[in-house]
């Protein structure tokens, strides 16, 4: 199946989609905009992306900073397009984008001074309001947070510390549920210390280490 290539400009850069995945919205270079303050004062090391999708709020981020970026994204024809969007965009740093489920691309022991995840947030029952996108790109589950959750634990096994996380989700119903989990659990060393919320466009969430 053949899909006509687009392209939209995403807070300058030149970022090329098709009909086959998820188009960029133009409100969530507010995210690429956040990670990239937050980058200022990181500590050193690599950025990554989970359910990056063509990849452009990561390279968004690091546009103007010398980072490695590793993409990931559970959809093969999304990375095709987000390795072309590396080449059109030319990052200052090495873009490494991986095909895969988010909790099994990664090596043990790697880490990330931030983490930017974009993953699905519509609850199932909701997805008909949105034909034009794709399923996969999408369904978060009963509640929205099965993937997010998922994101969730993936950036506590490889959050460097000081570092820092930002997720995207559709409510601040979400966003509160999200942090009632975390103060509840044993088991995950991260908090919610800030939710910025967009209209009823999207919510963004910021995670830090308990103890640093």
């Amino acid at each position: 199946m053949t899909s006509t290539l687009m392209q939209t400009d995403f807070g300058g850069l030149a970022v090329a989609y098709d009909d086959r995945v998820l188009e960029p919205r133009a409100w969530t270079v507010a995210q690429s905009r956040w990670a990239d303050d937050l980058l200022r004062a990181s500590p050193r090391g690599p950025v990554l992306e989970l359910c990056a999708g063509v990849g452009h709020i990561g390279l968004r981020a690091v546009a103007h900073r010398r980072r490695d970026l590793v993409m990931v994204d559970l959809d093969a024809h999304a990375c095709e397009l987000a390795r072309a969007n590396v080449r059109a965009n030319r990052p200052l740093g090495v873009v490494d984008v991986r095909q895969g489920r988010v909790d099994e691309v990664l090596r043990p022991g790697e880490q990330f001074a931030g983490v930017i995840a974009d993953p699905p947030w519509v609850p199932t029952r909701d997805v008909r309001r949105f034909p034009r996108d794709p399923l996969r790109a999408i369904d978060g589950g009963d509640d929205g947070l099965d993937v997010a959750r998922r994101c969730v634990r993936v950036v506590d096994r490889h959050l460097a510390p000081y570092g820092w996380a930002l997720l995207q989700l559709g409510t601040t119903r979400q966003a509160r549920d999200l942090a009632a989990g975390l103060a509840a659990s044993r088991d995950l060393d991260l908090d919610v210390v800030e939710i910025r919320t967009y209209g009823d466009r999207g919510v963004l969430v910021r995670l830090a280490r308990r103890d640093g």
